[in-house]
């Protein structure tokens, strides 16, 4: 007997905190559906952008669930990675167009990074996968699916510096996959097929790795610089910015391939098969 059934709230812990488990969540009209939902993220006001694979492929709800709005339509042709800054920038990762775009929270356009339609070998960009800003507006990208390197740009979008080989040893990549700067300024890239998050400093110097996942996914830090990593086991992994295990739960039925938390530690899920949202409220 289910949960649904009995009527109990699905409940999960990691570390000292428990989470209700809400899923699906979010409310959608009916011309509309969480098709290929790739990522999430979460602005200032507490609004989550979900970013699909599918026109228009931003999907922008309020805190409470109610859809606010949509946008992007007929500008990404292959989502994957969506992050939204301190200063409430969009940051769209265009897969296959080798391109990120940058947006308003009301989809308006303010400028890219890379050259649409043109992949490079090393140099920016070749299928990106996701993208970070740091707390003085450097941008971080992690690079990808055809390269095997991290891009490190300007505020104003100048490219900086370029690190990363194919291989499985310190500061090489096998589908860097997702990427965050942290609260102690390190640069920690989700390395998928190696089953680790390497750390980094902001010049690209090898800091570590934290191991033990299968082929892990997304990372966002919480409220309280907890770092969460989801993985295809299908898990949620809680670390202590030290890089201590805190705690492991399965918020999720077979992966979260995108994970933000907003401003108050609840986690937001982007899951496929089946493609929804599912949030995980801490309960206080």
């Amino acid at each position: 007997m289910t949960a649904a059934a009995t009527g109990d709230a699905l409940t999960v812990l990691m570390g000292a905190r428990r989470y209700r488990v809400e899923r699906p969540w979010g409310e959608l009209p009916l011309d509309l559906g969480f098709v290929a939902l790739s990522q999430i993220a979460v602005d200032s006001n507490g609004r989550v952008y979900a970013y699909r694979r599918a026109d228009p492929p931003v999907l922008v709800f309020e805190p409470s669930g109610a859809f606010r709005c949509a946008w992007g339509e007929g500008r990404i042709a292959d989502a994957h990675g969506i992050y939204v800054s301190a200063d409430d920038r969009v940051f769209l990762v265009d897969r296959d167009a080798h391109e990120v775009l940058i947006f308003t929270t009301e989809g308006e356009a303010l400028g890219s990074l890379g050259r649409r339609n043109l992949p490079s070998f090393q140099a920016p960009f070749n299928h990106p996968t996701d993208v970070a800003v740091a707390g003085d507006g450097e941008i971080y990208v992690s690079d990808g699916y055809a390269n095997a390197a991290v891009h490190r740009f300007a505020a104003d979008g100048r490219h900086l510096a370029t690190w990363g080989t194919p291989g499985s040893g310190p500061g090489q990549f096998m589908t860097p996959h997702a990427i965050w700067v942290d609260g102690r300024d390190r640069v920690l890239v989700v390395d998928r097929d190696n089953n680790r998050v390497q750390l980094f400093d902001r010049d690209g110097g090898w800091l570590g790795a934290w191991t033990d996942f299968f082929h892990p996914m997304d990372i966002c830090a919480d409220d309280q610089g907890m770092l969460l990593v989801s993985d295809q086991v299908p898990r949620l992994s809680m670390y202590a910015p030290d890089g201590s295990l805190a705690g492991r739960c399965r918020g999720s039925w077979n992966g979260a391939h995108g994970i933000f938390a907003n401003a108050t530690g609840d986690l937001f899920l982007a899951e496929m098969h089946p493609n929804r949202i599912t949030k995980l409220s801490v309960i206080r």
